[in-house]
């Protein structure tokens, strides 16, 4: 049996979280360039296809900088996405609990 249009589409918001997480997770980052980490995780992940909207929130106020910069990891992080596959939209986050970066699929929307 095929997958259904959901099924793909929140399968697509999977990969995109790994391939966001797993590349940029360790970048060295600072407050001063959380910004532009950001940015730069978004640009690349919106390149996948499907891949609607991204956006990434550094949480600079967070980060261990006693070294001058801290390693990136899900505590740091808060992510966005909004994947469209045919008719399908899928909304998803990321953020912290319990210690874990959880992603999740928040919501599932057919288009008419």
């Amino acid at each position: 049996m095929d997958p259904t249009e959901r099924e793909v589409a929140c399968f697509e918001a999977g990969i995109k979280f790994g391939a966001l997480y797993h590349q940029f997770a360790g970048t060295p980052v600072s407050p001063e360039s959380a910004a532009s980490l950001e940015r730069a995780m978004e640009e690349a992940i919106e390149n996948q296809p499907h891949c609607a909207s991204v956006d990434v929130d550094v949480l600079a106020e967070r980060l261990d900088t006693s070294h001058g910069y801290a390693e990136l990891t899900g505590e740091y992080m808060e992510v966005r996405m909004r994947i469209e596959y045919a008719d399908t939209v899928v909304h998803t986050e990321m953020r912290m609990e319990e210690g874990y970066p959880m992603m999740r699929v928040v919501d599932v929307v057919e288009r008419p």
